[in-house]
């Protein structure tokens, strides 16, 4: 994340959006989403994966528990260039790693602890990013093609995928061929 932040500043680029490996990211929709946004100003958007706001010990206050929000890396988060570099003092030239190792937190974590607790700029929940830890088989098939970002589990004995079967199992595990074909039916490998 450190060496993502960096390369965003030096890009110029008006936002920085980080997702896993295991999101299937709609580009359509998320460039419609971040239109609806002005770049100028601070805007954190993701989505949260637990429910109630994570609690952590403040290291400079010892016994003080801290609170706050944090966009989940399993759906994806964005923020908008006014609020990078607000971040730079805490996240800028290898800073972001000082931090997540002082705290002991994950990436997408002490992203939330420098934007929320640090710059009190507030997430802003998006209902179109989804991780793995929600159950994808309840997205509707018709909604698909308005989420900005999907994901998957596959555990051996349990999947927990998107209703949508354009390819078998076997070729298809995650559904992302199957969705991909849905959003961009003209592409080389989908079916006629």
């Amino acid at each position: 994340m450190a060496a993502e932040y960096d390369a965003f500043m030096a890009s110029g680029k008006k936002w920085f959006c980080h997702f896993d490996d295991d999101n299937y990211v709609n580009t359509d929709q998320l460039a419609r989403l971040l239109g609806e946004y002005d770049a100028r100003h601070d805007w954190y958007l993701g989505r949260n994966s637990v429910h109630v706001l994570l609690q952590i010990m403040d290291d400079d206050r010892r016994g003080e528990r801290i609170s706050f929000w944090f966009g989940t890396g399993g759906a994806g988060f964005c923020w908008s260039r006014a609020l990078a570099l607000k971040m730079s003092p805490f996240a800028g030239g290898g800073r972001f790693m000082r931090v997540a190792e002082k705290n002991r937190l994950p990436d997408d974590v002490t992203v939330g602890y420098i934007v929320e607790h640090l710059l009190k700029v507030p997430l802003t929940v998006v209902d179109l990013f989804h991780s793995h830890l929600e159950e994808m088989k309840f997205i509707r098939s018709e909604e698909l093609g308005e989420q900005i970002s999907l994901s998957y589990a596959n555990d051996g004995d349990t999947e927990n995928v998107i209703n949508l079967e354009i390819f078998n199992k076997q070729k298809d595990p995650t559904r992302f061929y199957s969705l991909h074909c849905l959003l961009h039916p003209s592409t080389s490998f989908c079916p006629r």
